[in-house]
């Protein structure tokens, strides 16, 4: 992984995602004690950060190659980011989901034109072991979520943006807060601010009880979650820190943070008030150790990023109204 490959896919992503604003509110301030930027990619097409990795990995590949059909595993907003490209290129796409995904984001899914495979993820079924053998016996490419060298380079061009946006804010020294599953898109922006902004630096934030990428971290080794399941943060409930993102992420990182299920949901209630955003549990984690964590940060600003939000109106609807 290097900075010239998030350059790389920048120009292809050109035009086919969005470039995502960095928003403020002074009442986010005052709950924080200091600056909170906001990186809003729930704004980004099919509503998260996905695209941007989904885009880069599908127009890396040959034109033969493409045609033949992609294949990820994913919780619902790689799929939905795979789905999208592949219908954009005129491709097939198999998307293995697990059973207990959010209705939501398995119809975003299928609206793409995706077939969608589930899996017991509650039970134990792996969906790496799945996703190979259905790509072995189809003929299709495998799409990881994150453990792919074009997904890290695509997710990584948020990092180039929050380098320019911070910038123009005035804001040369902060800690990036950043939502963390496998550790995809911690990696590309640690990568990319590195090269662009080298006082911007990466934290990486996790639900409490599934911080495998904090623990292994402060370890300096990759550990693994306990359980599969069991936080209302389904977008970020990965087994253990990806084997590629780990080590960008133990020499570019900050320590880990971690917040409850409580606090996420109160953070999207936050992000709604205050900034008109709609974020999901897993996509808000970064915005509440932004609000909440500041025991834990240096500095006079912090940058969160905003990854999805792509949230059940149900779950939103009872966030919103908890107060």
């Amino acid at each position: 992984m290097t900075p010239a490959m998030i350059d790389a896919a920048a120009v292809r992503l050109a035009g086919h995602v969005r470039a995502t604003p960095l928003l403020w509110s002074p009442a986010l301030d005052r709950i924080a004690g200091r600056r909170v930027l906001v990186k809003a990619e729930s704004l980004q097409h099919t509503g998260s950060f996905k695209a941007r990795g989904a885009w880069a990995a599908v127009t890396a590949l040959a034109p033969e190659v493409r045609a033949r059909g992609v294949i990820a595993y994913s919780s619902g907003n790689h799929a939905q980011g795979v789905a999208r490209a592949a219908a954009l290129h005129g491709c097939p796409a198999v998307i293995v989901m697990p059973a207990d995904a959010p209705a939501a984001k398995v119809a975003a899914t299928r609206a793409w034109g995706a077939e969608v495979i589930p899996y017991d993820r509650a039970g134990g079924e792996g969906r790496e072991a799945l996703g190979e053998r259905l790509a072995a016996t189809r003929g299709l490419t495998l799409i990881r979520p994150y453990d792919e060298p074009e997904v890290i380079a695509g997710q990584g061009t948020v990092g180039l943006e929050i380098a320019e946006q911070a910038a123009q804010e005035g804001v040369a020294e902060a800690e990036v807060l950043v939502c963390c599953g496998g550790g995809g898109l911690s990696a590309g922006i640690a990568l990319a601010l590195a090269d662009r902004a080298p006082g911007l630096r990466v934290r990486t934030v996790e639900p409490e009880g599934f911080d495998d990428t904090a623990r292994s971290l402060a370890a300096g080794r990759r550990l693994a979650n306990p359980a599969p399941t069991g936080s209302v943060c389904d977008a970020i409930l990965t087994p253990e820190p990806g084997a590629l993102t780990f080590p960008i992420l133990a020499r570019l990182a900050g320590p880990g943070l971690a917040v409850s299920d409580d606090e996420a949901v109160a953070a999207m209630r936050a992000a709604f008030e205050h900034l008109r955003l709609v974020l999901e549990p897993g996509g808000a984690v970064a915005l509440a150790a932004a609000l909440w964590r500041g025991d834990d940060l240096a500095g006079d600003a912090v940058i969160a990023v905003a990854s999805g939000g792509n949230v059940d109106p149900e779950l939103f609807a009872r966030a919103i109204a908890a107060g």
